[in-house]
């Protein structure tokens, strides 16, 4: 696509793992992508230039690092510097972890929500005076089907911080609604292939915490990314 200014301009918070899970469709249908990641040398920034290369496809990576307000303000305003629009924002940062409840430390919980939750607050208070300034706009947030019902163990860090993302999300869509923005919110189930979320996967900090449940749950918690991969591959789809 032209840069001619009539393509719709998307920035995807989340580019360093879970890009791959919400891309496909933007670039299969020549939206102009702008998706962040927290290192911009890392391998899914190269990655996402290259593809835009050989499908010559207008999206590019934007250095933002959720966790930093100054960061988000510097890509929405780049974003704006280059392409004079921004047209939605697509939430998909995120980080999981993967053990026992009590083997995670407060602070570990608390920087698991300054990704997972306060990086959209961040990112939303980077965007949203363009979006209401010109009338319109988009906010996507990616989910996750344990908000609606169903929370396995093993993985109450990250679902806690979905579930708080998940109402702020809801009560950001009722307030945004009279600029003239729109909220849509997607639950997805387990994504096993196509991101890095269990190749990044965050540990407790507690060893020993730890290794007392996992003495009790080894068979739960061996395979876990391959069971969820199995019962994905077994869903109907709709």
């Amino acid at each position: 696509m032209g840069n001619d200014g009539t393509g719709k301009v998307i920035l995807v918070a989340g580019a360093s793992s879970g890009i791959r899970a919400c891309s496909g469709p933007l670039r299969s249908q020549g939206v102009r992508g702008h998706p962040p990641d927290r290192d911009p040398q890392r391998t899914a920034a190269a990655d996402l230039t290259r593809y835009g290369t050989d499908h010559r496809v207008d999206v590019h990576a934007v250095e933002l690092n959720v966790t930093s307000q100054d960061s988000a303000d510097a890509a929405v305003d780049r974003i704006l510097a280059e392409r004079g629009r921004l047209d939605a924002v697509v939430h998909n940062a995120g980080h999981m972890v993967l053990g026992a409840a009590e083997a995670f430390t407060a602070e570990q919980f608390a920087d698991l929500y300054d990704v997972n939750v306060l990086g959209t607050q961040r990112v939303n208070r980077a965007a949203l005076p363009k979006l209401r300034e010109q009338g319109s706009g988009l906010l996507v947030w990616i989910g996750s089907s344990s908000t609606r019902g169903g929370c396995p163990p093993f993985l109450a860090p990250y679902f806690a911080a979905k579930a708080a993302t998940d109402a702020l999300a809801v009560s950001y869509a009722a307030e945004v609604l009279p600029f003239g923005i729109d909220t849509a919110i997607v639950v997805p189930g387990a994504f096993t292939t196509g991101t890095n979320h269990f190749a990044n996967v965050g540990a407790p900090a507690d060893a020993d915490c730890a290794e007392a449940y996992d003495q009790r749950h080894r068979p739960l918690t061996g395979d876990l990314s391959k069971r969820l991969a199995a019962r994905s591959s077994l869903r109907t789809p709709m």
